[in-house]
């Protein structure tokens, strides 16, 4: 009989006992991900409010990332090997340029406050709806309270912004919903 590897049983109480460098760690890298998320969502805004369209933010944003991509794209013949076509074609519409004009046409009609919020906000949300049709996922009763509550903080913003429903924020409010739509195809990929 082979001694166990010791390097896997090593990983393995590190992951069981996190360690508070770990803890800090895991805080930086969410406060990183909340700092991107603000600042995408701002600039993006600020773009739309003086003379680019949402065509322009997303072509700025994706010419740049794109160009640095491309290399590694290549590299790793696009991946298609563990992601397929559909995949490949989940990803680049939940997390290109489909998904981010819909956000920046949303902020064409409604402040970023509520693009911040109501976007990423629903993802939890459109993931549960998608995942439920295509993978049968069940809602488990903790489940179905927090879709519940992402639900109400949604109608709570619309509604906490002085009663504008029937007026244009409520076409950015839309489209802040439908961009969580192909997010959730790209998280589901």
């Amino acid at each position: 009989m082979s001694p166990p590897n010791r390097s896997f049983h090593d990983a393995n109480d590190r992951m069981q006992d996190p360690t508070t460098t770990s803890y800090i760690r895991g805080a930086l890298y969410g406060l990183a991900a909340v700092c991107i998320w603000a600042v995408f969502i701002v600039v993006s805004r600020l773009g739309v409010s003086t003379s680019l369209t949402p065509w322009d933010v997303a072509a700025i944003r994706f010419c740049v990332a794109g160009l640095l991509l491309l290399p590694y794209l290549l590299r790793k013949r696009l991946a298609l090997d563990r992601v397929g076509w559909t995949g490949l074609t989940a990803i680049a519409i939940g997390c290109g340029a489909p998904m981010v004009l819909l956000v920046n046409a949303g902020l064409l009609f409604a402040p970023a406050a509520h693009g911040g919020a109501l976007f990423p906000g629903v993802m939890p949300l459109m993931v549960a709806m998608l995942a439920a049709a295509l993978l049968k996922e069940t809602f488990m009763p903790q489940k179905v309270g927090g879709l519940i509550l992402i639900v109400l903080g949604a109608i709570g913003i619309v509604w906490a912004s002085g009663g504008t429903i029937g007026t244009r924020q409520n076409i950015g409010h839309l489209l802040f919903l439908c961009a969580g739509l192909p997010w959730a195809g790209y998280t589901m990929c």
